[in-house]
């Protein structure tokens, strides 16, 4: 669970486990608060989130506006991702198969993009969260959440997979 937070909000297996090392170094540390609490499992995750988006404000590049990015015709075309009512996933696409799908094409987004999807999806963050955590304007993760799933619904599309076959 905590390299797992760590690698979905960084993209990176190397930094993911470095991460990882700190929090369990963290959660060491703590041990005797932490051995008979059942709150145990929550203090990790949360500890893995900060620590990743510490790093990602630390060492990331300066946000790019999109104003600023060169607009491909692409963009237009990119198809929109919809998500199904649950009980209507495609039989042939196993759970694990589906997870692997998304963490791949997760890979593939820029960070700016990937950070607050994965922190919406994932961690269950709200929107004005995000912003607040990130240290941007609210009206930037909204347009960092539509193209990244617009990104994430191309990816797939371009591996053969349909976004609907993904809904569970």
């Amino acid at each position: 669970m905590v390299y797992s937070t760590a690698a979905r909000l960084s993209g990176n297996d190397a930094q993911a486990e470095d991460i990882a090392q700190e929090v369990f170094l963290r959660a060491h540390r703590h041990f005797d608060r932490l051995r008979d609490d059942a709150r145990a499992a929550g203090w990790l995750k949360t500890v893995a989130t900060h620590l990743t988006l510490t790093h990602l404000t630390r060492y990331r590049r300066r946000w790019v506006f999109f104003s600023q990015l060169p607009r491909e015709a692409a963009d237009d075309e990119a198809p929109e991702l919809r998500f199904e009512a649950p009980g209507s996933v495609v039989d042939s696409v196993t759970d694990r198969q589906r997870q692997a799908h998304v963490e791949a094409a997760l890979r593939e987004l820029p960070k700016h993009q990937r950070v607050p999807l994965v922190l919406f999806h994932f961690e269950a963050m709200a929107y004005e969260e995000i912003a607040r955590r990130l240290v941007v304007s609210l009206a930037k993760v909204k347009t960092d959440m539509h193209r990244a799933r617009q990104a994430l619904a191309g990816i797939l599309a371009r591996r053969g997979i349909s976004a609907e076959s993904l809904d569970s």
